[in-house]
Protein backbone atom coordinates (compact mmCIF):
# COMPACT_ATOMS: atom_id res chain seq x y z
CA UNK A 1 0.00 0.00 0.00
CA UNK A 2 1.31 3.43 -0.98
CA UNK A 3 -0.36 6.75 -0.15
CA UNK A 4 0.25 10.33 -1.16
CA UNK A 5 -1.03 12.77 1.47
CA UNK A 6 -1.55 16.50 1.05
CA UNK A 7 -2.03 18.92 3.94
CA UNK A 8 -3.71 22.29 3.43
CA UNK A 9 -2.72 25.64 4.89
CA UNK A 10 -4.96 25.41 7.96
CA UNK A 11 -3.35 22.04 8.75
CA UNK A 12 0.10 23.67 8.86
CA UNK A 13 -0.68 27.08 10.32
CA UNK A 14 1.26 26.66 13.58
CA UNK A 15 3.63 24.40 15.49
CA UNK A 16 0.62 22.77 17.15
CA UNK A 17 -0.82 21.91 13.73
CA UNK A 18 2.55 20.50 12.61
CA UNK A 19 2.38 18.15 15.59
CA UNK A 20 -1.02 16.90 14.44
CA UNK A 21 0.35 16.35 10.94
CA UNK A 22 3.30 14.34 12.26
CA UNK A 23 0.96 12.14 14.30
CA UNK A 24 -1.19 11.49 11.21
CA UNK A 25 1.77 10.67 8.96
CA UNK A 26 3.43 8.37 11.47
CA UNK A 27 0.18 6.56 12.24
CA UNK A 28 0.27 4.86 8.81
CA UNK A 29 3.55 3.70 7.24
CA UNK A 30 1.86 3.79 3.81
CA UNK A 31 1.83 7.61 3.96
CA UNK A 32 5.12 7.99 2.13
CA UNK A 33 4.75 11.16 0.06
CA UNK A 34 3.66 14.33 1.87
CA UNK A 35 2.65 17.42 -0.13
CA UNK A 36 2.27 20.70 1.74
CA UNK A 37 0.60 24.07 1.33
CA UNK A 38 1.93 27.29 2.87
CA UNK A 39 0.83 28.01 6.46
CA UNK A 40 -2.70 29.42 6.54
CA UNK A 41 -4.65 31.40 9.09
CA UNK A 42 -4.30 30.50 12.76
CA UNK A 43 -7.36 32.49 13.81
CA UNK A 44 -9.95 34.86 12.39
CA UNK A 45 -8.26 37.99 11.13
CA UNK A 46 -4.88 36.32 10.74
CA UNK A 47 -2.95 36.43 7.45
CA UNK A 48 -2.15 33.53 5.16
CA UNK A 49 1.56 33.34 4.37
CA UNK A 50 0.86 33.31 0.63
CA UNK A 51 -1.11 36.55 0.91
CA UNK A 52 1.76 38.17 2.80
CA UNK A 53 4.29 37.07 0.19
CA UNK A 54 2.18 38.43 -2.67
CA UNK A 55 1.83 41.67 -0.69
CA UNK A 56 5.58 41.95 -0.18
CA UNK A 57 6.26 41.58 -3.90
CA UNK A 58 3.55 44.09 -4.83
CA UNK A 59 4.81 46.66 -2.31
CA UNK A 60 8.39 46.30 -3.59
CA UNK A 61 7.18 46.70 -7.19
CA UNK A 62 5.45 49.95 -6.23
CA UNK A 63 8.50 51.25 -4.41
CA UNK A 64 6.95 50.98 -0.95
CA UNK A 65 8.39 49.34 2.15
CA UNK A 66 7.43 45.75 2.87
CA UNK A 67 9.32 45.48 6.17
CA UNK A 68 6.27 44.84 8.38
CA UNK A 69 4.80 42.19 6.09
CA UNK A 70 8.08 40.36 5.68
CA UNK A 71 8.78 40.44 9.38
CA UNK A 72 5.42 38.74 9.95
CA UNK A 73 6.50 35.99 7.52
CA UNK A 74 9.86 35.55 9.21
CA UNK A 75 8.27 35.46 12.67
CA UNK A 76 5.79 32.79 11.59
CA UNK A 77 8.42 30.41 10.23
CA UNK A 78 10.92 30.91 13.04
CA UNK A 79 8.04 30.57 15.51
CA UNK A 80 7.04 27.22 14.04
CA UNK A 81 10.70 26.10 14.03
CA UNK A 82 11.22 27.09 17.65
CA UNK A 83 7.86 25.65 18.72
CA UNK A 84 8.94 22.28 17.32
CA UNK A 85 12.44 22.52 18.88
CA UNK A 86 14.06 22.06 15.49
CA UNK A 87 17.72 22.83 14.86
CA UNK A 88 17.15 24.23 11.39
CA UNK A 89 18.76 27.53 10.28
CA UNK A 90 15.76 28.87 8.36
CA UNK A 91 17.07 32.43 8.74
CA UNK A 92 19.43 31.93 5.81
CA UNK A 93 16.55 30.82 3.57
CA UNK A 94 14.41 33.73 4.77
CA UNK A 95 17.21 36.21 4.04
CA UNK A 96 17.59 34.78 0.53
CA UNK A 97 13.88 35.24 -0.14
CA UNK A 98 14.01 38.84 1.06
CA UNK A 99 17.00 39.53 -1.16
CA UNK A 100 15.21 38.11 -4.18
CA UNK A 101 12.10 40.23 -3.50
CA UNK A 102 14.26 43.34 -3.05
CA UNK A 103 15.92 42.57 -6.39
CA UNK A 104 12.54 42.58 -8.13
CA UNK A 105 11.61 38.90 -8.36
CA UNK A 106 8.35 37.70 -9.92
CA UNK A 107 5.07 37.28 -8.00
CA UNK A 108 5.23 33.53 -8.73
CA UNK A 109 8.63 33.12 -7.09
CA UNK A 110 7.62 35.19 -4.07
CA UNK A 111 4.34 33.33 -3.53
CA UNK A 112 5.94 29.89 -3.91
CA UNK A 113 8.30 30.40 -0.98
CA UNK A 114 5.55 29.74 1.54
CA UNK A 115 5.22 26.15 0.39
CA UNK A 116 8.99 25.86 -0.01
CA UNK A 117 9.81 26.89 3.57
CA UNK A 118 6.89 24.92 4.99
CA UNK A 119 8.15 21.82 3.19
CA UNK A 120 11.66 22.35 4.56
CA UNK A 121 10.35 22.61 8.11
CA UNK A 122 8.08 19.57 7.87
CA UNK A 123 10.77 17.43 6.25
CA UNK A 124 13.13 18.22 9.13
CA UNK A 125 10.38 17.56 11.67
CA UNK A 126 9.45 14.21 10.13
CA UNK A 127 13.06 13.25 9.47
CA UNK A 128 12.49 12.44 5.80
CA UNK A 129 13.94 13.98 2.60
CA UNK A 130 12.74 17.24 1.08
CA UNK A 131 12.09 17.13 -2.68
CA UNK A 132 11.62 20.46 -4.47
CA UNK A 133 8.63 20.42 -6.84
CA UNK A 134 10.58 22.69 -9.20
CA UNK A 135 12.70 19.69 -10.18
CA UNK A 136 9.83 17.78 -11.75
CA UNK A 137 6.62 19.85 -12.15
CA UNK A 138 6.92 21.56 -15.52
CA UNK A 139 5.20 24.55 -17.12
CA UNK A 140 5.36 25.67 -20.73
CA UNK A 141 6.84 29.01 -21.73
CA UNK A 142 3.31 30.47 -21.95
CA UNK A 143 2.73 29.59 -18.29
CA UNK A 144 0.38 26.63 -18.78
CA UNK A 145 0.98 23.34 -17.01
CA UNK A 146 2.84 20.74 -19.14
CA UNK A 147 1.60 17.31 -18.09
CA UNK A 148 3.65 15.40 -20.65
CA UNK A 149 6.93 17.02 -19.61
CA UNK A 150 6.05 16.54 -15.94
CA UNK A 151 5.27 12.85 -16.31
CA UNK A 152 8.59 12.29 -18.13
CA UNK A 153 10.17 13.22 -14.80
CA UNK A 154 8.10 10.76 -12.79
CA UNK A 155 11.21 8.82 -11.81
CA UNK A 156 12.43 11.82 -9.78
CA UNK A 157 9.59 11.09 -7.37
CA UNK A 158 8.73 7.41 -7.87
CA UNK A 159 12.30 6.25 -7.17
CA UNK A 160 12.28 8.09 -3.85
CA UNK A 161 11.27 6.00 -0.85
CA UNK A 162 9.72 8.90 1.08
CA UNK A 163 9.60 12.66 0.62
CA UNK A 164 8.06 15.95 1.67
CA UNK A 165 7.15 17.99 -1.42
CA UNK A 166 6.00 21.63 -1.56
CA UNK A 167 2.80 22.14 -3.53
CA UNK A 168 1.50 24.99 -5.67
CA UNK A 169 4.50 25.52 -7.95
CA UNK A 170 6.92 24.08 -10.49
CA UNK A 171 9.27 25.57 -13.05
CA UNK A 172 9.46 26.52 -16.70
CA UNK A 173 12.15 25.21 -19.05
CA UNK A 174 14.31 28.25 -18.28
CA UNK A 175 14.21 27.39 -14.57
CA UNK A 176 11.95 30.24 -13.52
CA UNK A 177 9.34 29.39 -10.88
CA UNK A 178 5.73 29.19 -12.04
CA UNK A 179 2.70 28.66 -9.78
CA UNK A 180 -0.68 27.10 -10.32
CA UNK A 181 -3.77 29.17 -9.51
CA UNK A 182 -4.58 29.63 -5.80
CA UNK A 183 -5.30 26.32 -4.13
CA UNK A 184 -2.93 24.61 -6.55
CA UNK A 185 -1.25 22.44 -3.91
CA UNK A 186 -4.18 20.09 -4.45
CA UNK A 187 -2.98 19.71 -8.04
CA UNK A 188 0.58 18.96 -6.96
CA UNK A 189 -0.71 16.28 -4.61
CA UNK A 190 -2.69 14.66 -7.41
CA UNK A 191 0.33 14.76 -9.73
CA UNK A 192 2.52 13.08 -7.10
CA UNK A 193 -0.14 10.43 -6.44
CA UNK A 194 -0.24 9.62 -10.14
CA UNK A 195 3.56 9.60 -10.52
CA UNK A 196 4.04 7.22 -7.60
CA UNK A 197 1.07 5.02 -8.57
CA UNK A 198 -0.34 5.56 -5.10
CA UNK A 199 -3.27 3.42 -4.02
CA UNK A 200 -4.97 6.41 -2.36
CA UNK A 201 -4.51 10.18 -2.45
CA UNK A 202 -5.40 11.61 0.97
CA UNK A 203 -6.30 15.29 1.06
CA UNK A 204 -6.20 16.63 4.62
CA UNK A 205 -8.01 19.88 5.30
CA UNK A 206 -10.13 21.51 8.03
CA UNK A 207 -13.44 19.88 7.12
CA UNK A 208 -14.52 16.26 7.51
CA UNK A 209 -15.30 15.70 3.85
CA UNK A 210 -17.98 16.88 1.46
CA UNK A 211 -21.40 17.73 2.83
CA UNK A 212 -24.63 16.91 1.01
CA UNK A 213 -25.28 20.61 0.64
CA UNK A 214 -24.13 24.04 1.80
CA UNK A 215 -24.05 24.12 5.65
CA UNK A 216 -24.88 27.83 5.52
CA UNK A 217 -28.29 26.74 4.21
CA UNK A 218 -28.64 23.43 6.05
CA UNK A 219 -26.51 23.65 9.23
CA UNK A 220 -26.84 19.93 10.02
CA UNK A 221 -26.07 18.71 6.47
CA UNK A 222 -24.73 15.15 6.44
CA UNK A 223 -21.27 14.17 5.20
CA UNK A 224 -21.17 12.26 1.91
CA UNK A 225 -19.17 9.14 2.71
CA UNK A 226 -18.59 8.15 -0.94
CA UNK A 227 -18.94 10.16 -4.13
CA UNK A 228 -17.91 9.25 -7.67
CA UNK A 229 -15.71 11.44 -9.83
CA UNK A 230 -18.66 12.11 -12.15
CA UNK A 231 -20.92 13.19 -9.29
CA UNK A 232 -18.18 15.40 -7.86
CA UNK A 233 -17.66 17.03 -11.24
CA UNK A 234 -21.35 17.92 -11.43
CA UNK A 235 -21.47 19.24 -7.86
CA UNK A 236 -18.22 21.21 -8.18
CA UNK A 237 -19.42 22.85 -11.38
CA UNK A 238 -22.49 24.12 -9.54
CA UNK A 239 -20.50 25.57 -6.68
CA UNK A 240 -19.61 22.82 -4.20
CA UNK A 241 -15.98 23.44 -3.18
CA UNK A 242 -13.53 21.41 -1.14
CA UNK A 243 -10.80 20.56 -3.65
CA UNK A 244 -9.24 22.62 -6.43
CA UNK A 245 -11.23 21.53 -9.51
CA UNK A 246 -8.12 20.81 -11.62
CA UNK A 247 -6.78 18.46 -8.93
CA UNK A 248 -9.34 15.83 -9.86
CA UNK A 249 -8.02 15.04 -13.32
CA UNK A 250 -4.53 13.58 -12.67
CA UNK A 251 -5.87 11.02 -10.20
CA UNK A 252 -9.07 10.40 -12.14
CA UNK A 253 -6.97 9.50 -15.17
CA UNK A 254 -5.00 7.02 -13.05
CA UNK A 255 -8.19 5.75 -11.32
CA UNK A 256 -6.81 6.60 -7.87
CA UNK A 257 -9.38 7.26 -5.11
CA UNK A 258 -9.18 10.55 -3.19
CA UNK A 259 -9.89 10.48 0.54
CA UNK A 260 -10.83 13.91 1.98
CA UNK A 261 -10.04 13.98 5.71
CA UNK A 262 -9.91 16.43 8.61
CA UNK A 263 -6.56 17.14 10.28
CA UNK A 264 -8.37 18.32 13.42
CA UNK A 265 -10.56 15.20 13.57
CA UNK A 266 -8.45 12.41 12.05
CA UNK A 267 -10.77 9.64 13.18
CA UNK A 268 -13.72 11.00 11.18
CA UNK A 269 -14.56 8.90 8.11
CA UNK A 270 -14.31 11.81 5.69
CA UNK A 271 -15.35 11.44 2.05
CA UNK A 272 -13.96 8.92 -0.40
CA UNK A 273 -13.98 10.01 -4.06
CA UNK A 274 -13.86 6.99 -6.35
CA UNK A 275 -13.96 6.18 -10.07
CA UNK A 276 -17.49 5.50 -11.33
CA UNK A 277 -16.65 1.85 -11.85
CA UNK A 278 -15.75 1.49 -8.15
CA UNK A 279 -19.16 2.65 -6.91
CA UNK A 280 -20.78 -0.11 -4.87
CA UNK A 281 -24.36 -1.35 -5.09
CA UNK A 282 -25.05 0.79 -2.03
CA UNK A 283 -23.98 3.95 -3.86
CA UNK A 284 -25.95 2.99 -6.96
CA UNK A 285 -29.04 2.43 -4.82
CA UNK A 286 -28.75 5.84 -3.14
CA UNK A 287 -31.14 8.19 -4.99
CA UNK A 288 -29.36 11.46 -4.26
CA UNK A 289 -25.73 12.18 -3.39
CA UNK A 290 -25.65 15.94 -3.08
CA UNK A 291 -27.27 19.28 -3.87
CA UNK A 292 -25.43 22.39 -5.07
CA UNK A 293 -26.48 25.62 -6.71
CA UNK A 294 -25.61 29.12 -7.74
CA UNK A 295 -27.43 32.42 -8.08
CA UNK A 296 -27.05 34.98 -10.84
CA UNK A 297 -28.52 33.61 -14.06
CA UNK A 298 -30.68 35.01 -16.83
CA UNK A 299 -32.97 32.81 -18.95
CA UNK A 300 -33.75 34.00 -22.49
CA UNK A 301 -36.60 32.04 -24.09
CA UNK A 302 -37.29 32.28 -27.81
CA UNK A 303 -40.70 31.12 -29.09
CA UNK A 304 -41.59 30.38 -32.70
CA UNK A 305 -44.37 28.22 -34.15
CA UNK A 306 -43.12 24.83 -35.34
CA UNK A 307 -39.60 25.68 -34.29
CA UNK A 308 -38.82 21.97 -33.93
CA UNK A 309 -39.43 21.44 -37.64
CA UNK A 310 -37.24 24.33 -38.81
CA UNK A 311 -33.73 23.12 -39.77
CA UNK A 312 -30.90 25.27 -38.50
CA UNK A 313 -32.78 27.39 -35.95
CA UNK A 314 -30.78 26.15 -32.96
CA UNK A 315 -27.61 26.42 -35.05
CA UNK A 316 -28.29 30.11 -35.71
CA UNK A 317 -29.01 30.76 -32.03
CA UNK A 318 -25.76 29.15 -30.93
CA UNK A 319 -23.88 30.99 -33.67
CA UNK A 320 -25.17 34.32 -32.33
CA UNK A 321 -23.96 33.40 -28.85
CA UNK A 322 -20.53 32.52 -30.24
CA UNK A 323 -20.34 35.77 -32.24
CA UNK A 324 -21.00 37.73 -29.05
CA UNK A 325 -18.52 35.70 -27.02
CA UNK A 326 -21.19 34.25 -24.75
CA UNK A 327 -21.48 30.66 -23.52
CA UNK A 328 -24.81 29.24 -22.39
CA UNK A 329 -24.86 27.05 -19.31
CA UNK A 330 -27.81 25.05 -20.59
CA UNK A 331 -30.19 25.13 -23.58
CA UNK A 332 -33.46 23.35 -22.68
CA UNK A 333 -35.97 23.29 -25.51
CA UNK A 334 -39.56 22.38 -26.40
CA UNK A 335 -41.63 22.00 -29.56
CA UNK A 336 -41.89 25.75 -30.10
CA UNK A 337 -39.25 27.10 -27.71
CA UNK A 338 -35.56 27.16 -26.98
CA UNK A 339 -34.16 28.65 -23.79
CA UNK A 340 -30.68 30.00 -23.11
CA UNK A 341 -29.51 29.85 -19.50
CA UNK A 342 -26.63 32.32 -19.17
CA UNK A 343 -24.48 33.41 -16.23
CA UNK A 344 -25.11 37.11 -15.63
CA UNK A 345 -21.36 37.81 -15.63
CA UNK A 346 -21.16 36.64 -19.25
CA UNK A 347 -23.90 39.10 -20.24
CA UNK A 348 -22.30 42.21 -18.79
CA UNK A 349 -22.35 44.89 -21.49
CA UNK A 350 -23.61 42.43 -24.12
CA UNK A 351 -27.36 42.07 -23.54
CA UNK A 352 -28.52 44.78 -25.96
CA UNK A 353 -26.43 43.46 -28.85
CA UNK A 354 -27.41 39.88 -28.13
CA UNK A 355 -31.12 40.76 -28.11
CA UNK A 356 -30.76 42.69 -31.37
CA UNK A 357 -28.97 39.82 -33.10
CA UNK A 358 -31.51 37.23 -31.92
CA UNK A 359 -34.41 39.33 -33.19
CA UNK A 360 -32.82 40.10 -36.58
CA UNK A 361 -31.26 36.73 -37.40
CA UNK A 362 -33.77 34.34 -35.80
CA UNK A 363 -37.01 36.35 -36.10
CA UNK A 364 -38.74 34.70 -33.11
CA UNK A 365 -42.43 35.25 -32.45
CA UNK A 366 -41.62 36.29 -28.88
CA UNK A 367 -38.60 36.67 -26.62
CA UNK A 368 -38.99 36.38 -22.87
CA UNK A 369 -36.15 37.41 -20.55
CA UNK A 370 -36.20 36.22 -16.94
CA UNK A 371 -33.48 37.55 -14.65
CA UNK A 372 -32.63 36.85 -11.00
CA UNK A 373 -32.69 33.09 -11.53
CA UNK A 374 -30.81 30.53 -9.42
CA UNK A 375 -29.91 27.04 -10.62
CA UNK A 376 -30.00 24.04 -8.29
CA UNK A 377 -28.38 20.73 -9.25
CA UNK A 378 -29.56 17.55 -7.54
CA UNK A 379 -26.93 14.93 -8.31
CA UNK A 380 -26.86 11.17 -7.81
CA UNK A 381 -25.45 8.27 -9.78
CA UNK A 382 -28.34 6.17 -8.44
CA UNK A 383 -31.09 8.34 -9.96
CA UNK A 384 -31.43 6.05 -12.95
CA UNK A 385 -32.31 3.14 -10.64
CA UNK A 386 -34.85 5.06 -8.54
CA UNK A 387 -38.14 5.79 -10.28
CA UNK A 388 -39.53 8.30 -7.78
CA UNK A 389 -36.64 10.78 -7.55
CA UNK A 390 -38.23 13.45 -9.73
CA UNK A 391 -41.60 13.01 -8.01
CA UNK A 392 -40.09 13.45 -4.56
CA UNK A 393 -38.01 16.43 -5.66
CA UNK A 394 -40.87 18.39 -7.21
CA UNK A 395 -43.25 17.48 -4.40
CA UNK A 396 -40.71 18.92 -1.96
CA UNK A 397 -40.57 22.16 -3.95
CA UNK A 398 -44.37 22.34 -4.11
CA UNK A 399 -44.67 21.77 -0.35
CA UNK A 400 -42.18 24.61 0.17
CA UNK A 401 -44.24 26.88 -2.12
CA UNK A 402 -41.38 27.16 -4.63
CA UNK A 403 -42.14 27.47 -8.34
CA UNK A 404 -39.73 25.77 -10.76
CA UNK A 405 -39.12 28.25 -13.58
CA UNK A 406 -36.91 25.81 -15.51
CA UNK A 407 -36.34 22.05 -15.49
CA UNK A 408 -33.54 20.21 -17.26
CA UNK A 409 -32.12 16.71 -16.89
CA UNK A 410 -28.93 15.31 -18.36
CA UNK A 411 -29.21 12.33 -20.68
CA UNK A 412 -27.16 10.24 -18.25
CA UNK A 413 -29.95 10.73 -15.67
CA UNK A 414 -27.46 11.67 -12.96
CA UNK A 415 -28.43 15.31 -12.56
CA UNK A 416 -31.71 17.22 -12.37
CA UNK A 417 -31.35 20.99 -12.80
CA UNK A 418 -34.09 23.24 -11.49
CA UNK A 419 -34.23 27.00 -12.02
CA UNK A 420 -36.00 29.03 -9.34
CA UNK A 421 -36.38 32.67 -8.42
CA UNK A 422 -33.31 33.81 -6.48
CA UNK A 423 -35.47 34.77 -3.50
CA UNK A 424 -36.53 31.09 -3.25
CA UNK A 425 -33.01 29.65 -3.57
CA UNK A 426 -32.25 28.74 0.04
CA UNK A 427 -35.79 27.51 0.69
CA UNK A 428 -35.62 25.27 -2.38
CA UNK A 429 -32.22 23.78 -1.47
CA UNK A 430 -33.39 23.06 2.06
CA UNK A 431 -36.61 21.47 0.82
CA UNK A 432 -34.81 19.14 -1.60
CA UNK A 433 -32.24 18.18 1.03
CA UNK A 434 -34.81 17.23 3.63
CA UNK A 435 -36.75 15.20 1.06
CA UNK A 436 -33.77 12.89 0.56
CA UNK A 437 -31.48 13.14 3.61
Amino acid sequence: MRKTVKFGGSSLASAEQFQKVKSIVERDAARRFVVVSAPGKRFSGDDKITDLLYRCQALRASGASFDAEFQAIADRFTGIRDGLNLDLPVEAEIDEIRSRIEAGTTPDYAASRGEYLCGKLLAAYLGIPFLDAATFVRFRDDGTYDDEATMRRAAVVSQTERAVIPGFYGSRRDGHIRTFSRGGSDITGAIVARMTESDVYENWTDVSGFLMTDPKIVPDAKVIETVTYSELRELSYMGATVLHEDSIFPVRKARIPIHVLNTNDPDAKGTMIVPDSMATDKEHARPLTGIAGRRGYTVITLTRDNLHAEPGFAYRVLGILAKNGIAAERTPSGIDTISLVIDDKRLTGKMDQLYHDLMVECVPDTVEIASCIALIASVGIGMVRNKDVAARLFQALADADVNARLIDQDSNEMNIIVGVEQRDFERAVSAIYHAFA
